[in-house]
Parts: C-alpha cells; sequence; structure tokens
C-alpha cells in the first residue's frame, strides 16, 4: 500500500518546482558580476538572459513531456503550464519593479 502511494503519477509534475528556483540565478549572478555600464550590449547579461531563456523553455517543455509518456494526464499538463505562465510573470514582475538602480532595490541586501 505504501509502494503503491509513492508510486503514483500525481507527484511526477512537481519536477516543475526546480526550474522555478534555477530560473532567476544566471541573471542575478550576472547583475553581481557585470558593472552597470551603458552599453547596449553585454556579453555576459545576454548569456544569462539566454541561459534563463532556456530554463523556462525546459518548464514549459518538461509537462509536455511528461503527458506525451503517459506519466501525467493532459489535464494535469494544463494545470502545470497556467501554473508556470503565473509564476514566470510573478519572477518578471518582481525583476522589471526591483530590478532598476534607485534606492529602493532589493540589489542593497
Amino acid at each position: 500500500m505504501l509502494f503503491a502511494f509513492f508510486s503514483s503519477s500525481e507527484y511526477w509534475p512537481l519536477f516543475v518546482l526546480f526550474f522555478y528556483t534555477l530560473s532567476p540565478i544566471p541573471y542575478c549572478i550576472a547583475r553581481r558580476v557585470v558593472e552597470d555600464t551603458d552599453a547596449t550590449s553585454n556579453a555576459c547579461k545576454e548569456l544569462a538572459i539566454f541561459l534563463t531563456t532556456g530554463i523556462v523553455v525546459s518548464a514549459f517543455g518538461l509537462p509536455i513531456v511528461f503527458a506525451r509518456a503517459l506519466l501525467i494526464r493532459w489535464g494535469a499538463c494544463a494545470l502545470v503550464l497556467t501554473g508556470n505562465t503565473v509564476i514566470f510573470a510573478t519572477i518578471l514582475g518582481f525583476f522589471l519593479v526591483f530590478g532598476s538602480n534607485d534606492d529602493f532595490s532589493w540589489q542593497q541586501w
């Protein structure tokens, strides 16, 4: 009975939580490393944005792969994709609001 509880398919979508924690890390590291210059393009920031984009796309792709492999149902896949949209929009909003270099910034911590 206990083995049947842990082998059920309802916990597979929780692997997306790793992507939620990994997605802001490249951009945060790039903001700390790179000096704030007025250059239009910076290789370190561009690489961080590329890695972040790869993590976000992987977070949207993983539930689809799980649903096609019949590990989860398509309804659960739709719920995870909706949750991904909400979470990543929240993370983006956080960086847009607190990412500027004004007096009220998260970088002071």
